[in-house]
């Protein structure tokens, strides 16, 4: 059996097939959050005046509800093609999301408006949606599992971390391509090019699914299934989940709460914001803003990597956290600013330093948390269902809280700062659980 580590200058490094491995999870995680983050960003800009009638806060928020349909579809997901990652073997499962992922972002990208075919659009709208909430419910959940598999362990933070630096570049990528199609103006923008930044995923698509399809096994997978006995074997991996590992999944669920909101917060919820009439920003300053900040968590999120390996992965998740509940009056302070300038800085801090510490964090720290038999189960779950209940509902509760406050952001901070102050307590709660605690 090759070993999934070498030795170079007396520290251990990835062979080839582990190097192929972390580019696989990478381009699929860049997938997965370009597809998110595109959507998100038409949630905030075409998605209400072209699926529901109007322009008036009621399509803002019906937009947003969609964008939050395929947070609640990724548990599901999670589940069953965790259970495929687990039963058969990190790799069919990790073809499966690419290929749905893939599909339904097209798919939604060729689909006609609500002028051209009625109420079968918003259906339809919804229906590609949950398929692509679906396929990525297990992506970044099979990514840090099949890269913490292959790395050294006393590496695990810095490799996962930089699958976990991807998000910001796919959000950064979306965006971009937004801008592109915003640049064409408000007609060309409603009429065609919001499509062709969908369309133009197929592209990353057939380049992952290439990737791995040529992908090895997991050592330590293999390992884990050969010594299985025939009895465990019988079992569901999700039935050996929650019987052994009960307390893991909460924790696990609670420790990236504040990561969710947070993230969600400043990617999708930002943009409508800042460009609604009651703060005035241009859409391009807007789109500029989150683009220029999110790149800071692609240069932080490995140094969050490197720390967790340092210093532990709980403490860094812990001490992120605690930044994340401290930066959230200052951040949507930013945001009403009407200031791009300051905007932009605090999406810059909150990708490098807040999102930095959490996404470098939490590859090592959940994958810590479950075994190899479950582990693919474990990670989803825990991921997923916070992700229907956080990260999906995040931009909406935000939304709608500000509305409560009439047009204040005051509950909105305070929902942000309550999501971090659960992880952090979560992270706490942890000590003792393995090398989480460290």
């Amino acid at each position: 059996m090759t070993s999934n580590t070498a030795v170079a200058s007396g520290r251990p490094t990835l062979t080839p097939g582990a190097r192929r491995a972390l580019f696989a999870a990478t381009v699929g995680t860049l997938i997965e959050w370009y597809d998110y983050a595109l959507y998100g960003a038409a949630a905030g800009l075409v998605i209400g005046p072209l699926f529901f009638a109007g322009t008036s806060t009621g399509a803002s928020l019906a937009a947003f509800a969609t964008f939050a349909v395929g947070f609640i579809a990724r548990p599901l997901g999670g589940l069953v093609i965790g259970h495929i990652g687990d039963r058969r073997g990190r790799r069919p499962a990790m073809i499966l999301t690419i290929v749905l992922m893939g599909a339904a972002t097209v798919a939604i990208g060729l689909l006609p408006t609500t002028a051209a075919i009625g109420a079968a659009a918003p259906l339809l709208l919804v229906v590609f949606r949950v398929l692509q909430g679906f396929g990525a419910g297990a992506e970044l959940a099979g990514a840090m599992t099949l890269v913490a598999e292959f790395a050294p362990a006393k590496r695990r933070g810095y490799f996962t971390s930089i699958v976990l630096a991807t998000p910001p570049a796919g959000i950064a990528l979306a965006t971009v391509a937004f801008l592109w199609a915003s640049s064409a103006g408000d007609a060309a923008l409603l009429g065609w090019a919001w499509r062709v930044p969908f369309i133009a995923s197929a592209v990353l698509f057939f380049v992952a699914l290439f990737i791995r399809a040529r992908l090895e096994e997991t050592p330590e997978y293999r390992i884990a299934t050969e010594h299985a006995d025939a009895a465990r074997k019988r079992r569901l991996p999700l039935g050996e989940l929650l019987r052994r590992s009960p307390a893991e999944v909460a924790i696990g669920f609670f420790s990236i709460t504040g990561h969710n909101a947070l993230n969600y917060i400043m990617a999708v919820f930002a943009l409508g914001f800042m460009a609604s009439p009651a703060i005035g920003m241009s859409r391009t300053d807007a789109l500029l803003a989150v683009t220029v900040g999110s790149l800071a968590g692609i240069v932080g999120t490995p140094f969050g990597g490197w720390a967790a390996d340092r210093f532990g992965a709980g403490r860094v998740l812990a001490i992120g956290s605690a930044a994340g509940a401290l930066f959230a009056y200052p951040l949507f302070a930013a945001l009403s600013s009407r200031s791009m300038a300051l905007a932009t800085l605090a999406i810059a801090i909150g990708y490098g330093i807040v999102i930095a510490m959490t996404s470098g964090a939490q590859g090592a720290f959940l994958t810590n948390l479950f075994p190899p038999a479950h582990r693919f189960s474990g990670v989803g779950l825990a991921r997923e269902l916070n992700g229907a209940i956080v990260a999906g509902l995040s931009p909406l509760i935000a939304a709608a809280l500000i509305e409560a406050a009439h047009g204040g952001t005051w509950l909105a901070a305070l929902f942000l700062l309550l999501c971090c102050a659960s992880s952090m307590i979560a992270v706490l709660l942890a000590r003792g659980r393995g090398t989480t605690a460290a």
